[in-house]
């Protein structure tokens, strides 16, 4: 995935594209909201806004949806719960137990942060505080990612 970043960002002559940080993700998964969803804590409300182990999976869509097929979150995002787990810029790591605003992970590591869950998990595993790790060379159908464009 660095790679093709990096192919992107040389082929528009500026580095316009990065992955998100694991703290950058869960702002813009989140929406505003403290609870595991965006939509609140009912999780019976889920299949409205993810595609995760009960309405994929489970009825042998043993794959990715397309995106955008389900409501976005209240900032117009779509798929930030189920569908591919989606890499994130920071090594895995504890976090800290300081208080802390943005926050980056360890500046290196074997294994890079993956958020949001994915086509074959359970609900918990789509909400927006869960996170896991792989390594950068895994590959899986279930993994993902959102580039985050920015200007200088």
């Amino acid at each position: 995935m660095q790679a093709f970043i990096h192919q992107l960002n040389s082929a528009a002559k500026d580095s316009l594209f990065r992955l998100p940080t694991e703290a950058e993700w869960e702002y813009a998964c989140r929406a505003g909201a403290t609870t595991p969803w965006p939509f609140g804590d009912d999780e019976s409300q889920l299949g409205d806004y993810a595609w995760y182990r009960d309405n994929a999976w489970g009825v042998d869509k043993k794959y990715a949806q397309p995106v955008g097929s389900k409501i976005p979150n209240p900032w117009g995002l779509y798929d930030m719960h189920g569908n591919v787990w989606e890499w994130v810029e920071d090594w895995y790591g504890p976090y800290s137990s300081s208080s802390q605003l943005d926050p980056l992970g360890p500046e290196s590591g074997t294994t890079r942060v993956q958020r949001g869950g994915g086509f074959s998990d359970m609900a918990g595993a789509t909400q927006a505080a869960n996170r896991t790790d792989y390594a950068p060379s895994d590959h899986f159908p279930n993994i993902g990612v959102r580039l985050v464009r920015h200007s200088r």
